[in-house]
């Protein structure tokens, strides 16, 4: 017994060190990151009349997984910022809303196994929003790779084919496309292949743990969600709320690319997520 109490003694002390550690290492990493509030302060101040010159051209979006945790944030988004004439959720059943902010939204269901029968779906669409995805624990790892590689990239073929110019495609930190993690893997695959097509603009954004009261049951992220809440002030580039990365989807659509591919990383998407839109 004495050898058990001292070896969960040990635990306990290395793992309250580690803990330090992280901390600090942390911390130093946050007060090292390079800040610029006169940018910051100059973009917003831009936004505003980049939003209405946008407006003024009249243009339509589809939006994929308008049902998921961030597809519905960035509706709400889309609808406050009214940038768009016309918006379209695209998806394999019909969502209920109720009120008039919803009078220009349009609804088409898809078998997302039979897209090809769908194209008429993505046509017409100025840009692009996906937002698409599931789990391996949810869907299994077949399931997974058709979801997030296989949905994602069909559908962003038939966009480009029907006209559509701009694709913001929601992605997660870390994708790399030669990664040994499936999940990882399969991201950075997507993200690779849908560059391939040739979007006039297409970003890419790769969030950290995303921090949303999510319906579904994910007992692992919600741990992981609780860890970074607490911690979001030291870890402020692994986490984000789910808000901030629908607001930079939506303020970078009106911003002009700075090249036809761009990459935002987690600190990216928060420092756009968090200017004022309004």
């Amino acid at each position: 017994m004495s050898v058990v109490r001292l070896l969960l003694s040990t635990l306990r002390k290395t793992a309250g060190i580690l803990t330090v550690i992280v901390v600090v290492i942390a911390v130093a990493l946050y007060y090292f990151e390079d800040a610029d509030p006169g940018e910051d302060s100059s973009m917003a101040e831009g936004i505003k009349s980049l939003e209405e010159n946008f407006r003024q051209q009249n243009k339509s979006c589809f939006l994929l997984g308008a049902s998921g945790e961030t597809g519905k944030v960035l509706l709400q988004e889309l609808l406050e910022c009214n940038i768009f004439s016309k918006i379209t959720l695209i998806g394999r059943r019909k969502l209920t809303f109720h009120g008039k902010e919803y009078e220009n939204v349009e609804q088409e269901v898809v078998d997302f196994e039979k897209l090809d029968d769908y194209s008429a779906s993505f046509q017409g669409h100025d840009v692009g929003y996906c937002c698409l995805g599931t789990t391996k624990a949810k869907a299994g790892a077949d399931g997974f790779v058709r979801v997030d590689h296989d949905y994602v990239l069909k559908s962003a073929e038939l966009a480009k084919a029907g006209g559509c110019s701009q694709f913001h495609l929601q992605s997660s930190r870390g994708a790399d496309k030669t990664s040994s993690f499936l999940y990882l893997k399969v991201k950075g695959q997507v993200e690779a292949a849908i560059e391939a097509l040739g979007f006039d603009k297409y970003v890419i954004y790769r969030p950290g743990v995303l921090l949303v009261d999510r319906q579904e049951s994910r007992p692992g992220e919600r741990l992981a969600q609780k860890f970074f809440s607490a911690f979001s002030g030291v870890f402020p580039s692994m986490s984000i709320p789910v808000q901030e990365v629908a607001k930079a989807m939506v303020t970078h659509t009106v911003l002009q690319p700075k090249q036809k591919t761009e990459i935002l990383e987690n600190k990216d998407i928060a420092k756009l997520g968090k200017s004022p839109q309004k």
